[in-house]
């Protein structure tokens, strides 16, 4: 498949509009399950941490699953992954109606539904970076702020749905909803040329399946043409011969080729047969080894190294807020008359004017990327550090809009990942870094949980992810500065289309 430049503009403005729905309707109910997590603790009667695992699940799988997601759109493309990823939320939030205890919500909700929104998360991803070259950090953030904008939403309209038709009523029409992601997948049209012919491939690892089976079925048919023009040959040596000679010889010749080759024919297809299973062996074996190989360059970049830690750690810390923080307000007693605006609701809300802005900030030249999100990863440890001092509601929605602004740093991670690696490795790089992700969104909630459980208060648990934080923005801060880029250049070079970020270069 050949890519054509990107058009910043045309169908790309659709591809975001379309992604951006697509990431609403995918991670409305997920991101905004802080709502759910009340009712299922009190239905269930589990514990925090225990409890917390159906959340961290459903937001964690699917970047957990990074890898597979790439390989499934570099495989069969963006439109189809989204149709089938479609079903399978929908088909888990109606399945978690009926679960009967926490271990099947693992799951319904955990697995089905987030391994759906992983695929779904890097189908939009992938496609708008095509989409877009220029424009990359303003599509990104638009398309980003779709499951903010759907956590502001569906916060309130879960608490709605679960007053009016209960907790499984809710879940159902949910998942109705979800269904909408069809009709986004299908507008996914992927960016091919139809002028030019893709490249000549040469290596055995860059022919595709087909050749191989067309290469066998071409061998037979020179086979088959070898024999017809050596009969051919002769034929033309007997010509001399009377005329009645010639039919007997020829008859002759064509009934032992007939014998011939009804005894060779099944030896014949268990040697064709063999061959091209040993090529497609072969071919799929150097591919898993160029995997590898392609993994290792990567980590050489000392940039990419110190941003998988930075992403790890930060989902660690600073995911559970989104999570736990209608919990928080409810252990601390907090009056529910002061109780205005649903906490989640201005996480989702201040997440979606972060990503929009920080989206439009990388774009501008003067603007290094990379420092940016470190700044951002500091001051959300700082935010985090500060929760167990609140103790009011107002205190509490002022955290709450902080680090939702903050969060939003997820718009430029896909534009930091790009300049660090390039487009050519995008999809591959940003599988294994959401890998990362989603293991720090899997453990942070159920940690934070734990901490709850055994101290009976949350502020060990927010100290502890506010380091985590703290600690991630400076080892990928560290491994910025120009001095350390200066040493790392004089002992080894980086491999190519990849390299690190300077002070002196914008990104």
């Amino acid at each position: 498949m050949v890519f054509r430049k990107p058009p910043d503009g045309g169908w790309g403005w659709v591809i975001v509009v379309v992604s951006f729905f697509t990431q609403f309707l995918c991670y409305g109910s997920p991101l905004a399950v802080g709502v759910l997590y009340l009712e299922w603790l009190d239905v269930f009667g589990e514990g925090k941490g225990k409890t917390a695992w159906v959340g961290s699940l459903a937001n964690g799988i699917g970047l957990l699953a990074s890898p597979v997601c790439s390989i499934c759109v570099s495989s069969f493309g963006a439109r189809p992954v989204a149709i089938f990823s479609g079903f399978m939320v929908a088909g888990g939030l109606m399945m978690s109606s009926f679960a009967p205890n926490i271990y099947f919500l693992y799951i319904s909700y955990g697995i089905v539904v987030g391994l759906g929104c992983g695929l779904l998360y890097t189908a939009t991803v992938t496609i708008t970076c095509h989409y877009f070259d220029k424009r990359r950090g303003l599509a990104l953030g638009l398309i980003s702020t779709g499951s903010s904008v759907g956590l502001f939403i569906y916060a309130a309209l879960q608490r709605e749905l679960i007053d009016l038709y209960g907790l499984d009523g809710c879940l159902l029409i949910v998942g109705a909803l979800s269904l909408n992601i069809l009709a986004c997948g299908s507008l996914m049209r992927p960016l091919e040329s139809s002028d030019s012919p893709p490249p000549e491939k040469t290596g055995v690892d860059k022919v595709p399946d087909q050749y191989f089976v067309y290469h066998e079925k071409e061998k037979t048919v020179e086979e088959n043409i070898s024999i017809l023009e050596k009969g051919y040959g002769d034929e033309k040596c007997v010509n001399s011969m009377p005329d009645y000679k010639q039919d007997s010889i020829l008859s002759k010749n064509v009934l032992n080729s007939i014998n011939v080759n009804e005894k060779d024919t099944y030896k014949k297809k268990v040697v064709e047969q063999t061959n091209f299973c040993k090529q497609l062996a072969k071919r799929k074996w150097q591919l898993y080894l160029n995997y590898w190989e392609e993994t290792m360059v990567l980590f050489k970049n000392k940039v990419f190294s110190a941003l998988f830690v930075a992403i790890l750690l930060f989902d660690i810390g600073g995911f559970p807020p989104s999570l736990l923080m209608e919990d928080v307000a409810r252990s601390a007693d907090i009056n529910e008359d002061d109780y205005h605006v649903p906490l989640i609701s201005i996480i989702g809300i201040m997440t979606a004017v972060g990503k929009l802005t920080l989206g439009i900030l990388a774009d501008f030249k003067w603007v290094n990327t990379l420092y940016l999100y470190v700044t951002t990863l500091l001051m959300t440890g700082v935010a985090l550090f500060a929760i167990p001092f609140a103790k009011s509601y107002l205190t509490l929605a002022m955290l709450s809009g902080i680090l939702g602004f903050l969060t939003g740093n997820w718009s430029i991670f896909p534009y930091v990942t790009t300049k660090t690696v390039g487009i050519e490795k995008l999809t591959h790089a940003y599988g294994i870094l959401m890998f990362f992700a989603g293991l720090g969104n899997s453990l942070g909630p159920p940690i934070v949980g734990w901490f709850y459980d055994w101290t009976q208060e949350y502020d060990t648990a927010f100290y502890f992810s506010g380091f985590c934080v703290l600690l991630g923005g400076f080892l990928l801060l560290l491994a910025a500065l120009p001095c350390w880029n200066a040493c790392t250049n004089r002992s080894s070079k980086l491999p190519p289309n990849t390299y690190s970020y300077k002070v002196a270069s914008s990104a």
